[in-house]
């Protein structure tokens, strides 16, 4: 209920003091039925597992009592509170208390805590670091070699490392606007130049009908080596091979020229030759002068067309 909202009897005189001195309750109600004992029912959470001692049954941590709160102590300035519950499936009642020691919960009466305890040196792992184990005497000489090595360390390492670090900031901070127009001018010239190279990148595959998404390699010195040598090695074998055509088709042609005259300087068994055999002398000759003008004027447009390429 809000403040505003509480009932003021006819007969209410506010020299009698609140509603719940008239009434002779409690501020906290049904809670503080106990408060004369120092006993507050409040609730409380199990904080672990245990086993209930009067019917021995199992009570999982989380489950939530209607507990009698009560102080019994104090560990230095923190207080140490008792919580009494009454078991949910008998009649038992157990206790818990605070231990602000060790930052936890003891069970005193009426239960047991589940054992859940988990040593990770015996199941494979490290062995917990104990801090407030006993410390080995300290030896005097061995304290003042490390207090030495440490201030020579620092003497010799350190110092010398702070002030390179020093130094180093001090450059690149002193000032910052000159170290910045520096940057700038050479973004912008790496920029132009990047321009201008997609620029030409891109006439080029305008040129060849190349695509656009095309990335072209950057040309270097070794790129135009390893070209250079491709494009060599393909002339001499283009060249060795229109060689090797022209061999052949100059052979051809000998054979057939010096069978044609060895058959004009046979004698002839009669003054006059037949007409089929004069008919067949000149078809071999019409067809070898053929032969002889394509295989020449196909040499010529080979020979037209490497030397432009190569000038090209």
């Amino acid at each position: 209920m809000q403040g505003f909202n509480k009932y003021y009897p006819p007969d209410y005189d506010p020299s009698q003091g609140g509603l719940n001195k008239l009434r002779g309750k409690h501020a906290l109600g049904d809670r503080a039925r106990k408060i004369d004992q120092g006993i507050l029912i409040t609730r409380f959470e199990l904080p672990f597992n245990i086993w209930c001692g009067t019917c021995n049954n199992h009570i999982g941590m989380g489950v939530r009592y209607n507990a009698e709160k009560k102080k019994i102590g104090n560990y230095y300035s923190t207080p140490i509170f008792s919580f009494r519950c009454k078991c949910h499936l008998c009649d038992g009642w157990f206790e818990i208390q605070t231990d602000p020691k060790n930052t936890r919960y003891n069970v005193v009466s009426g239960a047991r805590q589940k054992d859940e305890d988990w040593n990770p040196e015996e199941n494979g792992g490290f062995a917990i670091h104990d801090t407030e184990g006993k410390a080995a005497p300290v030896d005097p000489l061995a304290a003042l070699e490390k207090t030495t090595d440490a201030q020579t360390h620092l003497t010799k390492v350190q110092i010398p490392r702070l002030e390179s670090l020093q130094t180093v900031s001090e450059h690149y901070n002193s000032d910052p606007y000159a170290l910045s127009s520096k940057v700038r001018k050479r973004f912008r010239e790496e920029k132009k130049i990047e321009q201008q190279n997609a620029k030409a990148d891109d006439i080029l595959k305008g040129r060849y009908g190349l695509p656009a998404t095309l990335s072209l390699v950057e040309d270097n010195e070794k790129a135009l080596q390893e070209a250079k040598q491709e494009w060599e090695k393909g002339k001499l074998e283009l060249a060795s091979r229109e060689s090797a055509k022209r061999r052949k088709l100059m052979g051809s042609t000998t054979s057939t020229s010096l069978s044609s005259i060895g058959r004009s300087s046979r004698p002839s068994s009669s003054c006059s030759k037949p007409p089929n055999d004069t008919l067949s002398s000149l078809r071999a000759r019409i067809l070898e002068n053929t032969a002889k003008q394509s295989s020449l004027s196909r040499l010529k447009s080979v020979a037209g067309g490497n030397g432009n390429f190569a000038g090209k």
